[in-house]
């Protein structure tokens, strides 16, 4: 951890900048209201934890943070005791909860642990000011996080839904919206930003962990791209931008297909009116259908692979999906089922 402490410089570049983006989307964090922050300690946490609380004045926010400690490593308890006395210091109200180690034991878990704990404590804290409900989670997700997942899920064979993850902005919750402020900065300006004020960083040692998935791809695969294009992160991250409001056309006008290629049962499409539409079109039906079913994880190769097998003259056949999932079909007709049903 760094010993020294904030110094208070003039509004900055950054502040700016974030400003500009809130009065532009003013739903991403409504002024006067409560809204709640995910803090790890790391760069890109105490960068946005700066901005909101100088922010704070002009929008009356009522700031809190929450920071979730996995004790993966040894130095979890120091970070979490630190980062509580830096919070006390500076009169911001602090909460945090712990976990076993293995019940988080990989990035998903966590994830789902962190985001689980943050709805409640939302909840709490609104239960207990019911004139300024906390209707924000924030997170300090980066243009570079979000380059980060865009590589991986690519990695894995995504649909156009896993180019546009990670959003500004998503309900999480009844009442309850996951706002991501920071995706308009990448990780060498929460940096810069960290610097320039002086503020505290405490290293997560799991963070160097290169048999972590996404930490391979920051601190391996990224650093390639960033030299040979300077700035890559924060292009790819735009590029993801401008094509949610593509994605959610699609969705649109898939459900509006959908609903016209309806089979006679519950959970079933007509094989028949599949088969009078583009190859490609096909597709974007057959992967909206399987999401709004709750078929969660659907890879773009197993679609095309769906969407072969059910072509005209292709023999009736199944296969076996995420979730103990299965699509079948016959003649006539595709359906899906859950065999825990």
């Amino acid at each position: 951890m760094s010993q020294s402490t904030e110094n208070h410089r003039p509004w900055s570049k950054w502040h700016m900048r974030l400003h500009k983006r809130l009065k532009q989307n003013q739903s991403l964090l409504p002024s006067n209201s409560t809204i709640l922050l995910s803090i790890s300690g790391g760069q890109d946490s105490m960068a946005l934890l700066k901005l909101i609380i100088d922010l704070k004045r002009i929008h009356k926010w009522q700031v809190e943070i929450w920071h979730g400690n996995h004790q993966w490593h040894s130095k979890s308890e120091t970070i979490e005791e630190e980062l509580k006395l830096w919070c006390l210091n500076n009169q911001i109200s602090f909460h945090s909860n712990r976990v076993n180690k293995k019940e988080v034991a990989n990035e998903e878990k966590a994830r789902d642990w962190r985001y689980k704990n943050l709805i409640m404590k939302a909840r709490l804290l609104s239960s207990k000011n019911v004139h300024s409900p906390c209707t924000r989670i924030v997170t300090g997700h980066t243009a570079t996080d979000r380059a980060e997942t865009v590589i991986m899920n690519l990695a894995r064979g995504t649909d156009l839904t896993g180019l546009t993850t990670l959003k500004e902005q998503r309900t999480i919750d009844n009442n309850i919206d996951l706002a991501r402020p920071l995706l308009i900065f990448n990780r060498n300006e929460t940096l810069e930003i960290c610097q320039y004020f002086n503020l505290p960083i405490w290293i997560d040692p799991s963070n160097e962990n290169i048999n972590l998935t996404r930490n391979k791809i920051r601190n391996k695969i990224l650093p390639i791209l960033n030299s040979i294009y300077r700035g890559a992160d924060s292009r790819i991250a735009s590029v993801a931008n401008r094509l949610e409001s593509y994605n959610e056309d699609q969705k649109l006008f898939a459900k509006i297909a959908i609903e016209f290629c309806q089979g006679d049962k519950v959970n079933s499409l007509s094989r028949i009116k599949l088969f009078n539409l583009t190859n490609s079109t096909r597709q974007i039906i057959l992967s909206n259908w399987l999401k709004a079913i709750g078929v969660t994880r659907v890879t773009a190769l197993q679609i095309e692979e769906i969407n072969i097998k059910v072509s005209q003259r292709k023999p009736p056949g199944s296969i076996h999906l995420h979730g103990d999932f299965v699509i079948r079909w016959d003649k006539e007709a595709i359906y899906i089922s859950n065999k825990t049903n």
